[in-house]
């Protein structure tokens, strides 16, 4: 090489990209983190599965990636909300028990429904009309079928005075070879909510349902109830099977209440800094002036906004990480970008700002981000994305590779 630059021995710097990194190992870990929890806790006759969730594309980290991770880690479940997502692991490879509880008209229309059950995955009745719909669907297969009560949150799930018409037309189906009972569930009210009294009804009502299930004949492979927070919080309806979605990712489903189990948040996002520009006291920052400096000082620009999921309800509350310290948030969050204030730091256009991780480089969680918009971390990891890039790391195989910041290029999945 010739030219200026032909000296030069010292490596230009990557460029800090807009993007996502999620760390395949904090998913190992999380997911034997919970099993050896729900190992420790649980009093019942035999061991208890457990089940990763990786519904809307993994909460925002990958699904199929995500589920490879979980597997690997001993779920012996995962599940899905829609009849695309599990055809979507299917067609990746997946071979596992899966469970699938979300079907509209339209899915069995298409043929989507039947395509699932011909791909062995378990599927969800809420009533005897989607136990009959199933069975309809089925074609030459034996559908796995999980009928779902509701014990309480009034959302999908066949009321009580429907379940003894519901047991016997599920007992009768597979009497007659028709079904299988794969499981008998429902979903808790306020599992992060310890004393909540809707989480003893439930304990109650779903013992009910099982009992009634059983007495009609019905004897599911699995009885499930627990979430992430009745997980860690409640042992007693651990039952068969746990369901792990949040804590799946490394972040806490009932903050501040939950045992310590080391979870490590998986996701980081990150992008560089833009822009640098000094302002004077009475400078009005960003939409509508919600913020105005109370003295001079530096602001940066960091390219990412609400059209790529920075909430706008976390305007001038959140902050991130730049130059090895927390900067606030600045103003209102635009669609494309948003400010934040570096006091008397001057940090280099196209350094790195932290938005949230792991906290382990001092960055914000997405916990904090969530607290900071008045939302759930559910809520900040599933909408985080729009042009964002997404990469997966396995700090596992490359200790280079950590949850983002300044990590290498080994061990990657894109």
């Amino acid at each position: 090489m010739t030219g200026p630059d032909s000296s030069r021995t010292e490596a230009t710097p990557d460029p800090v990209p807009v993007e996502i990194v999620v760390d395949l190992a904090a998913i190992r870990h999380n997911v034997r983190a919970l099993a050896d929890h729900v190992a420790r806790t649980d009093a019942g006759e035999r061991p208890v599965a457990l089940m990763a969730v990786v519904k809307a594309d993994g909460y925002g980290h990958g699904m199929v990636e995500v589920a490879g991770a979980a597997r690997e880690a001993g779920a012996s479940w995962l599940g899905v909300a829609t009849p695309g997502e599990a055809m979507r692991l299917r067609e990746s490879g997946d071979r596992g028990r899966l469970l699938c509880w979300l079907t509209t008209p339209a899915d069995v229309r298409s043929g989507l429904l039947r395509r699932v059950i011909a791909a062995d995955v378990d599927v969800a009745a809420y009533d005897v009309a989607g136990l009959r719909t199933v069975v309809e669907q089925a074609g030459g297969a034996t559908p796995r079928v999980h009928l779902k009560v509701d014990t309480g949150l009034s959302r999908g799930g066949a009321p009580r005075e429907q379940w003894p018409a519901f047991f016997a037309e599920a007992a009768a189906l597979e009497q007659a070879g028709r079904v299988v009972v794969a499981g008998i569930w429902s979903h808790l009210v306020a599992s992060d909510e310890p004393e909540h009294p809707a989480n003893d009804a439930q304990e109650r009502a779903f013992a009910d349902a099982v009992a009634l299930a059983e007495e009609a004949g019905v004897r599911p492979e699995v009885r499930h109830l627990a979430n992430s927070a009745a997980a860690l919080l409640r042992p007693s309806i651990h039952h068969d099977l746990v369901r792990c979605g949040i804590a799946t990712y490394g972040l806490d489903p009932a903050p501040g209440i939950s045992p310590e189990v080391g979870l490590v948040p998986a996701m980081t996002v990150r992008a560089p800094l833009v822009m640098v520009k000094d302002v004077e006291a009475g400078t009005g920052v960003s939409y509508g002036h919600l913020w105005t400096a109370p003295t001079a000082t530096t602001l940066g620009l960091v390219p990412a906004g609400y059209a790529d999921g920075i909430p706008r309800h976390a305007s001038d509350r959140a902050e991130v990480w730049s130059a090895g310290a927390r900067r606030p948030m600045r103003g209102r969050v635009c669609m494309d970008q948003f400010v934040i204030e570096l006091g008397d730091d001057r940090p280099e256009v196209g350094s790195e700002v932290l938005l949230f991780g792991p906290g382990t480089h001092g960055e914000p969680t997405a916990q904090e981000w969530a607290e900071a918009a008045g939302t759930i971390s559910y809520e900040v990891v599933t909408r985080i994305g729009g042009r964002f890039a997404r990469r997966h790391v396995d700090s596992e195989v490359d200790s280079g590779a950590d949850s983002g910041a300044d990590s290498g290029e080994g061990g990657e999945t894109r």
